[in-house]
């Protein structure tokens, strides 16, 4: 009996031991699973933050990137214009030699203004022997609207290329490029455009597309004329116009301090400044440097003109007429004076929707590209030799 009761002692006490062992494994099973559960959690977080830093590096570096490419531009920018000036100032040591230091007389000074002026007056020598002028508007074709009330399109008027091109606005940096007439006239709104950010925003709608180059005009503490070569996307050179005091040159389009015009001769500027506020200036531009070739101060007047556009060295200033919904040519300029005001045949253009913010003439086509009023419009002219006027 004894025994038994000892046997009995001896199994209790081993299942509470057998017990205690398996409430021990239960107890560290448990803290190796708190301790597993810690782990994943702070692994998951580290994870997050490490992504999170992989962002923010990425953002970073593209940030970089664009700072670094804005600097390469603005350093270009600065290079150009540091040669510009060289040039102007060699080009001035040159004309101008030392100041005497005595008084000069008002005889003196009225002989040298006289000599300025005639410079200004002297015969223009032709590039080319291009001598039509506009005899008619033969029709008129709306292509589209799209954009603004105000702007300017073309194509490039040194070669026939196919490529259209949108300013739209008096403000704005962005160009929008269609691969043709086709692209343009069918596509929803600019939706098969290509975009083309310039370096800087463009002033008003007087800018030209000539030989893959764009020439517009920036507006900052002076007017400048910059060239933006679209095969490289790069500014290759700029010129403030040595003109001060400018004016809108037209009354209409107050948003265009300057218009630029291309024709058979090349590159022109068409100003105005307070010297001569009533009346439009005119003046030839060296296409590859920008610099300023003859100045001639015109006798079109600023009031009611609406654009203006150069056909073989000669300028045509349109204006509003008192009849609604029709614009005319009324005053012409040519600077071989072989054709004056009297000369020059009574043209109207067609029925038009408002005011014509920009003419563009092209010379391998002779015909206008106008907008108006948002309207897209091609003009094609009926051309005549200067000759048989």
């Amino acid at each position: 009996m004894k025994g038994l009761v000892v046997l009995v002692m001896l199994a209790c006490f081993a299942g509470a031991q057998h017990q205690a062992l398996i409430d021990y494994l239960e107890r560290r099973l448990l803290a190796i699973e708190d301790r597993i559960s810690l782990w994943h959690e702070q692994t998951t977080r580290y994870a997050s933050e490490l992504r999170e830093l992989k962002q923010q590096m990425v953002s970073q570096l593209e940030s970089l990137d664009k700072e670094k490419e804005a600097l390469r531009t603005n350093l270009d920018s600065v290079g150009t214009r540091v040669d510009r000036v060289e040039r102007e100032l060699d080009y001035l040591e040159t004309q101008n030699g030392a100041q005497p230091c005595v008084d000069v007389d008002d005889k003196l000074i009225e002989q040298q203004v006289t000599l300025v002026k005639e410079k200004q007056k002297t015969k223009y020598f032709k590039l080319t022997d291009c001598s039509d002028m506009i005899s008619n508007i033969k029709a008129m074709k709306i292509l589209k609207r799209v954009g603004g009330p105000k702007g300017m399109w073309t194509k490039d008027t040194s070669k026939a290329s196919g490529k259209v091109y949108i300013f739209n606005g008096t403000a704005e940096d962005t160009i929008n490029e269609f691969a043709t007439v086709q692209d343009f006239t069918r596509s929803t709104g600019m939706s098969l455009s290509t975009n083309l950010k310039l370096p800087s925003a463009w002033t008003g709608t007087g800018h030209v597309v000539h030989n893959n180059y764009v020439y517009y005009v920036s507006q900052a503490e002076e007017i400048s004329v910059v060239k933006y070569d679209m095969g490289t996307n790069s500014v290759t050179d700029s010129a403030v116009f040595p003109v001060q005091d400018h004016v809108p040159v037209y009354s209409l389009t107050p948003e265009t301090v300057m218009d630029l015009a291309v024709d058979e001769e090349g590159l022109w500027a068409i100003y105005a400044t307070k010297q001569n506020e009533k009346h439009i200036s005119l003046a030839k531009m060296d296409v590859k440097s920008l610099d300023i070739e003859q100045m001639w101060d015109t006798n079109c007047p600023r009031e009611n003109a609406e654009a203006a556009f150069v056909i073989c060295s000669t300028l045509y200033v349109v204006y509003n007429t008192k009849q609604p919904g029709r614009s005319r040519l009324q005053c012409v300029f040519d600077v071989n004076d072989m054709v004056t005001n009297e000369d020059a045949p009574l043209v109207y253009f067609p029925k038009r929707y408002g005011s014509h913010s920009s003419l563009k003439y092209n010379p391998q086509e002779q015909m206008l590209y106008a907008w108006d009023d948002g309207y897209q419009i091609l003009y094609k002219l009926l051309m005549k030799k200067k000759l048989e006027i």
